[in-house]
């Protein structure tokens, strides 16, 4: 019987960690201090949303966090600066984004506490998944493209939620187009769920990833 091929593409296994010093030296890169800077800034956003309610700042500092979400990737590849540390805080800073707006959005009463409910249940079950990954030499599975899409979707949605909250003829055009994002970006979200539930079902079924000796 042919042994399988696809199961390179179904999951991410866990290198031979390297030593301390090239670790430490691998992960001071430009592009990572951009994600560390991205990373402070995610209590300041959500204090600036609950505190002050300081909208117009915190729409800034969302925005440009986008801004050096994508400029952090585009150096990685410009730079050869890609790094471990990076792949794992990159898509983290995202997840406590849109925790924090969800958070702030709620308790502003701008969306309603169900939907925050469903998105932040997704995240809890799929971080059940981690132990067993990594009983089996995995640091993770890769991030679906429909992932990527709603992520995309709901960045764009809670500054324009947050926008549409406040009166005037901007408010009223940018509340529709806020909720089709909203709406969208939450069923991508699921759905990446649900394939990443099943890659992971079909990943417990292969033999264990052994790590490469040094």
């Amino acid at each position: 019987m042919p042994a399988r091929t696809d199961r390179v593409d179904a999951i991410v296994s866990a290198p031979t960690p390297p030593a301390p010093a090239l670790l430490a030296r691998e992960s001071l890169t430009l592009p990572n201090l951009i994600s560390a800077a991205r990373l402070a800034g995610v209590p300041v956003f959500l204090w600036l949303l609950l505190g002050p309610r300081a909208d117009g700042w915190a729409l800034a500092l969302l925005a440009l966090s986008g801004i050096t979400d994508w400029a952090d990737g585009v150096l990685a590849r410009k730079l050869n600066q890609t790094s471990r540390l990076g792949a794992l805080l990159d898509p983290a800073v995202d997840r406590l984004y849109i925790l924090a707006s969800l958070l702030g959005l709620t308790l502003r009463h701008i969306i309603p506490v169900w939907l925050a409910v469903v998105l932040i249940l997704r995240d809890l079950v799929l971080a059940t998944t981690l132990p067993a990954l990594r009983r089996r030499g995995l640091t993770g599975l890769p991030v679906h493209y429909l992932g990527k899409a709603a992520t995309f979707a709901l960045l764009y949605a809670f500054p324009l939620l947050l926008l549409g909250s406040h009166h005037g003829r901007i408010s009223s055009v940018a509340k529709p187009i806020a909720w089709a994002f909203t709406l969208w970006g939450a069923g991508l979200y699921l759905w990446a769920g649900g394939l990443y539930l099943l890659q992971f079902r079909r990943v417990l079924r292969e033999p264990p990833v052994r790590a490469r000796p040094a």
